[in-house]
């Protein structure tokens, strides 16, 4: 699913214009990007929790070269699904969908 197809879902779902829905989406997601720009954690019970998390620098190597590469220090987004999300998707799979 990409971000239209879950406007669309959106829409759909509370029976709004997809520009309302759209408004709604990007509103969820900009408040997201807030929170995790002044590293906080986001919590959505029962879904997952979205939190930063720093990766030290490294050194690598060019895999066509051989040569060693630095990598640099960075952020990054972690997600973590929660029990509830869990669950859904085991109840899914243990039904044979």
């Amino acid at each position: 699913m990409n971000k239209m197809e879950l406007i669309t879902a959106v829409a759909d779902e509370l029976e709004l214009p997809r520009s309302r829905a759209a408004q709604a989406v990007d509103a969820v997601l900009g408040s997201i990007e807030s929170a995790l720009k002044r590293h906080e954690e986001v919590r959505l019970v029962g879904f997952g929790s979205f939190s930063v998390a720093s990766r030290k620098a490294s050194v690598g190597r060019n895999p066509r070269t051989g040569e060693e590469i630095a990598i640099p220090p960075a952020l990054s987004v972690r997600f973590k699904a929660g029990k509830t999300l869990k669950d859904a998707l085991n109840e899914q799979d243990s039904s044979g969908e």
